[in-house]
């Protein structure tokens, strides 16, 4: 078996593998905007499987570029939301807080940030960053500190960075 999976899931089926990683869902969730096709949408999936979130929500284009995920968004619940207020909508009918990570004016440090157990973190796109529909249906808006001369950080290692934050909060050690 050479698929991407640990070594305890080598041989299970896809199905039994979702169904173990069913059981054990955390209650974080992952939403990133898909309006042009992001190589980083495939990679923050795998970041999002690798936590075992408990949905990925794709919020834009359906069709996303799947490449960086290495298949592992067949072990996800991946939920589509055409537009941003329909992903709004979906949250507040859900009671989910829906997290912006990104590097806005009006942004407060995630490294100082106590996030909900429940929550969804949302992700921009690379480069544009979030759009303006996207930071409206934000709670909170955190980014994450840059001590380089570069203005940002790639998307997927600011997915997983926020990730971890969340896992250091609410995840046993």
């Amino acid at each position: 078996d050479r698929r991407n999976v640990l070594d305890k899931y080598r041989y299970w089926s896809v199905e039994a593998i979702v169904a173990d990683l069913d059981t054990k869902r955390h209650k974080l969730q992952i939403a990133i905007e898909n309006w042009q096709h992001d190589l980083n949408i495939g990679s923050v999936v795998r970041t999002a499987n690798a936590f075992n979130v408990a949905a990925v929500h794709i919020v834009g284009k359906r069709d996303w570029n799947k490449r960086g995920a290495m298949v592992t968004d067949r072990y996800l619940k991946i939920v589509h939301h055409p537009t941003v207020e329909d992903f709004g909508t979906w949250c507040k009918e859900n009671n989910l807080p829906i997290i912006g990570i990104d590097n806005m004016p009006g942004s407060t440090q995630l490294e100082s940030a106590q996030l909900p157990e429940s929550c969804v973190l949302l992700f921009g796109q690379e480069g544009a960053g979030m759009s303006d529909e996207a930071l409206a249906v934000c709670d909170v808006l955190y980014e994450i500190n840059q001590y380089g001369s570069t203005r940002s950080m790639n998307a997927s290692a600011a997915g997983a960075i926020a990730m971890y934050h969340w896992a250091l909060q609410h995840l046993p050690r």
